[in-house]
């Protein structure tokens, strides 16, 4: 996993990342690559982004000039991603009770990525500061802001989409401009969606709420629970509609909502329960059949009543949990 460090400019930070890539030999090119369908749709969703999140495009505009390539291909491909992929998977949860407020997520993907995925700490000029984890750039998967908001995303293989902004740069923008849950459930109903998604997301007073969207609609669900989770697959009536029924879980997404809700029923709250419930010490969670194939890459602990960061890089029942001190050290 890498641990960049951006601050400046949005245009700074990215042709910061696109020359350090352009140096090691990363090859853009290969995944950039889209039918024309994608691309005229990616193209769209540029569009939509320079009303709601014009700087996101600079820093995209940076990561092109470093690696030397066009932005309408690179940007175009970044903004398909979500609406067009069907391999990330992942499991979101939030916990609270009268000494404890939890965010906690596992990642999902195909284990030939792994030692890809970065984990960066932005700075950005008129942006909060925030540490996030991806296995793309410029979108977030989950993440924790310098306020303690945290949310992290569920892909939900969609049945529609339109021109907007895709689960991971809804994260990234949540981060930079929410200071609350109540601030970022304004934010989502307002910007347009192009992904099927659902969105975690939890705060330093432990508000908390899950985010269940597509192009058509936004629900909420939650907001008024002591825990919530959320996996790969639509729970509210109004959204179940959009299910594509023809998808099998192979991915386990029932499994993982039901001990992860079961667990979260009956004990207690702590540092080291969150973190054996993504480890699988309580049911299936990270498990994956195939890890050589597709496993769990990271998992994230953000302690939001202590403002602690806990990362493990890999297979939580495999690997350790770290804290990173990042942000701390830069308050």
């Amino acid at each position: 996993m890498y641990h960049p460090r951006f601050k400046g400019s949005y245009y700074e930070a990215g042709f910061k990342f696109g020359s350090m890539m352009k140096k090691n030999g990363v090859d853009v090119f290969k995944f950039a690559k889209q039918p024309e369908e994608q691309l005229k749709f990616g193209i769209q969703c540029i569009e939509v982004c320079k009303k709601w999140y014009p700087a996101i495009l600079e820093e995209m505009q940076g990561i092109a000039d470093g690696l030397e390539m066009s932005f309408e291909k690179l940007a175009a491909w970044l903004f398909c991603i979500y609406c067009y992929t069907q391999d990330n998977w992942c499991t979101c949860i939030a916990c609270k009770d009268d000494d404890h407020i939890f965010f906690a997520r596992n990642s999902d993907f195909m284990s030939v990525v792994k030692d890809l995925t970065i984990s960066a700490y932005y700075r950005l000029d008129n942006a909060y500061s925030f540490i996030g984890n991806t296995t793309a750039f410029v979108q977030m998967e989950d993440g924790v802001n310098e306020h303690g908001l945290a949310v992290g995303l569920n892909f939900i293989v969609p049945k529609v989409i339109a021109p907007g902004l895709n689960a991971g740069i809804l994260v990234r923008m949540i981060l930079e401009k929410c200071k609350t849950t109540k601030e970022a459930i304004e934010l989502l109903k307002q910007v347009p969606h192009s992904s099927s998604h659902s969105l975690l997301i939890a705060d330093a007073s432990g508000d908390m709420v899950v985010a269940e969207c597509n192009a058509k609609e936004v629900v909420f669900r939650g907001y008024d629970d002591n825990f919530v989770v959320s996996t790969n697959d639509f729970k509210t009536p109004t959204m179940k509609k959009y299910k594509v029924s023809d998808v099998p879980d192979t991915i386990h997404s029932q499994e993982r909502y039901s001990v992860a809700m079961n667990a979260l029923a009956k004990h207690t709250y702590s540092l080291s329960f969150v973190q054996d419930l993504l480890a699988g010490k309580y049911g299936f969670m990270c498990q994956y059949e195939t890890p050589d194939i597709f496993d769990t890459i990271w998992a994230s602990v953000y302690d939001l009543k202590n403002g602690k960061h806990y990362r493990c890089e890999g297979n939580p029942s495999r690997n350790m949990f770290k804290e990173d001190v990042r942000m701390k050290k830069s308050s």
